[in-house]
């Protein structure tokens, strides 16, 4: 495996925060030298319920919880970012990206099941001040169609500065294009009937070695070769893998794919937790050295990081 981590301990486990058990599945902002950890933090409480119909947790209740740190290897805890209201049922997976000079959380938004409705895809601006980073409630949206499920959404601009999201209509990694994160939040009438009429022509990535499913990860690292993009594949047996793909920056279409995965759960830390055999990248940023900087979510419990070189990952995908 091309990647190696920073710790054999987690950068953030389970606990870190009071009032909240695990704490996982991060997403990342660099800032003029400083790390920003957006990770997703379960309030104390939650009960299992591996027999009931539904979720396997009852009382399961999560927000975003901001940690920052120096030297991206020792984080400390900054505040509650976005926290669960009567209104939502939990932020989960929040992703970190910067479109046009703005900061958007992308991330689940997962009602009170009583409700009915799926999962879908929440987008907020984040403000980025003195203080660091702020979100409102007020400014979040939910995106992409209507009562159906829809996760794992990535923002990443292409060449020409069209605005393209990454999201999973399971099992599949698919590719919608906008002019603008306008028309992202309030497509043309038809935008998604049509993109769901035709969802096989806009996939870029599928499961394989008899995998589950797939989803975006971080948002895409820019290279000269083309735009990495660090994704999951859950396979038959449930194990969570960090795969690598090469994106066209032009079109966000796949030039290439590793054989094997970037990164798989080995230590103790990501093989046993709420959800077992999992490595979940969700933060990517590449360093002034030439490596990329990975955090991942494990096992659904904590946070791990991890490095890999630029040049030996775009040799493997056959880039240079």
């Amino acid at each position: 495996m091309l990647a190696r981590r920073i710790s054999a301990e987690p950068l953030v486990g389970p606990g870190s925060v009071p009032g909240y058990g695990p704490v996982f599945n991060p997403g990342l902002a660099v800032v003029d030298g400083r790390f920003h950890l957006f990770a997703r933090g379960v309030r104390d409480g939650y009960l299992p319920d591996p027999d009931g119909p539904g979720p396997r947790f009852r009382d399961y209740r999560s927000d975003v919880l901001l940690f920052v740190s120096d030297d991206g290897r020792r984080y400390r805890f900054d505040k509650v970012l976005a926290a669960v209201d009567g209104t939502r049922h939990g932020f989960e997976d929040p992703r970190v990206q910067l479109v046009d000079g703005t900061y958007y959380m992308t991330y689940t938004d997962f009602p009170d099941p009583a409700t009915g409705r799926p999962w879908r895809i929440g987008l907020a601006p984040l403000v980025l001040n003195g203080r660091g980073f702020e979100f409102s409630a007020d400014d979040a949206v939910v995106v992409g169609p209507d009562d159906l499920p829809n996760k794992d959404a990535v923002l990443f601009q292409l060449t020409d500065g069209r605005v393209a999201m990454l999201h999973r209509i399971a099992p599949d990694i698919q590719l919608a294009v906008f002019d603008s994160i306008a028309e992202l939040v309030d497509p043309p009438d038809g935008y998604w009937e049509d993109h769901l009429a035709h969802l096989d022509d806009h996939v870029v990535i599928r499961p394989r070695r008899q995998g589950h499913k797939v989803g975006a990860g971080a948002p895409p690292v820019a290279t000269d070769a083309g735009l990495l993009l660090f994704f999951h594949e859950r396979d038959g047996d449930g194990v969570y893998t960090a795969e690598v793909a090469l994106l066209d920056p032009a079109t966000g279409r796949t030039l290439a794919r590793l054989d094997e995965p970037l990164l798989a759960p080995e230590l103790p830390w990501e093989r046993r937790g709420d959800v077992d055999d999992v490595v979940f990248v969700q933060g990517a940023h590449r360093l002034d050295d030439g490596s990329i900087y990975l955090t991942y979510g494990a096992a659904d419990r904590a946070v791990g990081g991890a490095l890999v070189s630029e040049t030996a990952l775009l040799s493997a995908l056959g880039a240079l």
